[in-house]
């Protein structure tokens, strides 16, 4: 019954935060974008209070305090949450037909989120590394998730070509980021778990990569992290019910 509980609430919460939302879509991003982290923090605060699900962060020490670009693991709609909180004013790369969805769209659209046509090809990087350069230019970090969608937990995925483009035209940091959020939430399911969920920034990337080097050496760092993490918290689930 937990995680129906946290449904119910989340979306009452949803609604409600959508109300008082409306006049800030007048506004400049910035105050849209606290707002929205507030909406973040009431979610995730009825998550640890209905179902018993929070997180850490482990590897604060790797976060760039300049421009950087964040390639993250997706594994739950969790990511898509907490990233914004652990990563502040991120301009997160996604498919453009969130950008539709009625008020959840249009403020995705006014905090200038990096909207994608995945069927797009080579127009479509070539838009996507414009809004990156942009967002950079005005001091806000990239998120891209370089599998393009959620993926179960010890599952493989190939990571796609938008994040070798923004590498390679952008002169920044590349941070990876591996997590388990898909053991306790999975993709297209409620049947959420009590448990913490482990969020890892591991180490910034060396400079310089060829494009073949960097996917190789970006999708070892992040799957690797991400199986050890998985690992041990089976291995931490089996022995608590023991």
């Amino acid at each position: 019954m937990r995680p129906v509980l946290f449904t119910i609430l989340f979306y009452g919460w949803t609604i409600l935060a959508g109300l008082v939302v409306l006049p800030l879509l007048l506004g400049p991003p910035r105050p849209l974008m606290a707002y929205s982290r507030f909406w973040i923090r009431g979610a995730l605060w009825l998550l640890r209070t209905t179902v018993g699900l929070s997180h850490r962060v482990v590897g604060r020490e790797n976060i760039p305090t300049g421009p950087a670009l964040f390639a993250v693991k997706h594994q739950s709609a969790w990511d898509t949450l907490a990233i914004n909180l652990i990563v502040r004013d991120a301009a997160i790369v996604l498919k453009r037909e969130l950008t539709w969805i009625p008020l959840f769209g249009w403020c995705l659209v006014r905090t200038r989120q990096i909207a994608i046509d995945r069927t797009g090809g080579m127009p479509a990087l070539r838009a996507m590394v414009k809004m990156a350069r942009a967002a950079l230019s005005d001091g806000r970090p990239i998120v891209i998730y370089p599998e393009g969608t959620r993926v179960a937990p010890g599952v493989r995925q190939p990571y796609h070509a938008g994040i070798s483009a923004l590498h390679g035209a952008l002169d920044v940091p590349v941070v990876p980021v591996a997590l388990n959020s898909g053991v306790f939430w999975p993709r297209r399911s409620l049947k959420l778990r009590p448990g913490v969920i482990t969020i890892e920034f591991l180490a910034p990337l060396p400079a310089n990569l060829s494009r073949r080097d960097f996917t190789e050496t970006l999708e070892t760092a992040i799957e690797e992290a991400t199986e050890r993490l998985y690992r041990e918290t089976v291995a931490t689930t089996a022995k608590s019910s023991t």
